[in-house]
């Protein structure tokens, strides 16, 4: 018979693993419910908007203030990036993909 620690730890190990998929699966058992939000609604509207500019300040603050001759080249970028995500249907990893290609391009060429 396994000693009294032994049986603890593997049910404290369960029941992490228990609790650990139980709270994974509880965002997609309400989500039917929330769908209809309206608070979520504009959440998923402003959402995406709200990442990206925190990524592109982000991105642009630390180019700026490490190679101040690449800010050009950032900015070009963001201008590249903008103009495919609004002329391909917004489609988010299509236009920062070749946003951050036309930037590493124009930095390792120049």
């Amino acid at each position: 018979m396994p000693s009294t620690s032994y049986l603890s730890t593997v049910l404290a190990i369960v029941f992490t693993i228990t609790i650990t998929l139980a709270l994974r699966a509880a965002p997609f058992a309400v989500l039917r419910t929330l769908r209809t939000s309206a608070i979520v609604q504009q959440l998923s509207a402003r959402m995406p908007v709200g990442i990206l500019a925190i990524l592109a300040v982000t991105a642009l603050h630390g180019t700026i203030a490490a190679e101040p001759h690449a800010t050009w080249y950032a900015l070009l970028a963001v201008a590249v990036t903008a103009g495919v995500h609004l002329a391909f249907g917004r489609r988010t990893i299509l236009s920062v993909g070749i946003g951050t290609a036309v930037y590493v391009v124009l930095v390792n060429i120049f």
